[in-house]
């Protein structure tokens, strides 16, 4: 599904996210402002949490215009890896404001504060209402696979808000203060979670390293099956942004005519698509024996073809 198609509810997915945005902007400052007015911990570590939903937004925003955007002649992948390093720099920025909750937390342990139980319950509950209508839309357009890593962002901060109302609740009470510290650190526990897995999947990217999911002995399994093919070799899976694919290898095939190679590049394109949503291959056809040396750099004859498919 490409990132234009229209929706009939509730538009363009551009549209749901510059809309998700801009209210979850709104609560951040709501949430921020909240919780010094209430001495609130949980509540301005939701406000560091709903950061890393923004942050998610605006990535899937960005990578909707992005992958709008044609490739140039110095940019012939066009620009996908700019979202990616966006989403490095701010990641681990998210690492550093959950070190700071840690830290806020452990201190408020040792001497808590009052909190307003009554102003952390309604803020909660507005922001499990305003995370609730974001993710439903989001779900209308999920379909999209860009989408959906926002859509888990939005169930999860849903979740972790509805927990605040819960944990005020228990200090309206019970009035047991340190509920609140103990909130914090479940939230900076889930924001550094969330943070790692991010770092974690664009260096993978970065470093050109198989996508996740991708096992490369099931992408040659996978080539072999397909009638016609009788070798597979200098293969390589990487991701060019977060949601595209590329492989490049070597296929050895019988000496047959260009007509007929046809077909088998066909079915191997079309499983590549189909199994590992691989859609954009480089495959060079040869018909005869490759020393494999550096990334098949000597070969014993001349091969019988090439093709290169974008």
């Amino acid at each position: 599904m490409h990132a234009g198609h229209n929706h009939r509810s509730f538009g363009t997915p551009s549209r749901v996210l510059k809309v998700s945005s801009a209210v979850t902007v709104a609560y951040v400052v709501l949430l921020v402002v909240a919780g010094i007015r209430g001495h609130s911990l949980a509540l301005l570590s939701e406000a560091g949490h709903n950061l890393s939903d923004l942050l998610a937004l605006i990535l899937s925003l960005g990578a909707v215009y992005l992958q709008g955007r044609p490739a140039s002649s110095t940019k012939t992948y066009g620009y996908h890896r700019a979202g990616v390093l966006a989403a490095l720099v701010n990641s681990a920025s998210l690492v550093l404001v959950s070190f700071f909750i840690f830290y806020e937390a452990f201190r408020r342990l040792q001497s808590p504060q009052e909190i307003h139980a009554g102003l952390m319950i309604w803020v909660a509950a507005t922001g499990v209402v305003m995370n609730g209508v974001i993710a439903i839309l989001l779900w209308r357009t999920s379909q999209d696979v860009n989408i959906r890593s926002a859509l888990l962002h939005e169930v999860g901060d849903t979740l972790s808000t509805a927990a605040v109302i819960v944990g005020g609740v228990a200090i309206w009470f019970t009035g047991q203060y340190w509920i609140d510290s103990a909130l914090s650190f479940g939230i900076g526990a889930l924001i550094l979670w969330s943070a790692f897995s991010i770092v974690r999947e664009t260096l993978n990217i970065l470093l050109e390293g198989t996508p996740s999911g991708v096992k490369l002995e099931r992408v040659e399994e996978a080539i072999r099956s397909i009638d016609g093919v009788n070798d597979v070799h200098d293969l390589h899976v990487w991701c060019i942004g977060s949601e595209t694919r590329a492989l490049s290898c070597h296929i050895a095939i019988a000496d047959i005519p260009p007509s007929v190679s046809e077909r088998i590049l066909r079915d191997v394109k079309e499983r590549l698509l189909q199994d590992f949503r691989i859609d954009h291959t480089t495959i060079q056809f040869e018909h005869v024996e490759c020393e494999v040396a550096h990334g098949c750099v000597i070969q014993v004859a001349e091969t019988a073809e090439e093709h290169h498919h974008h």
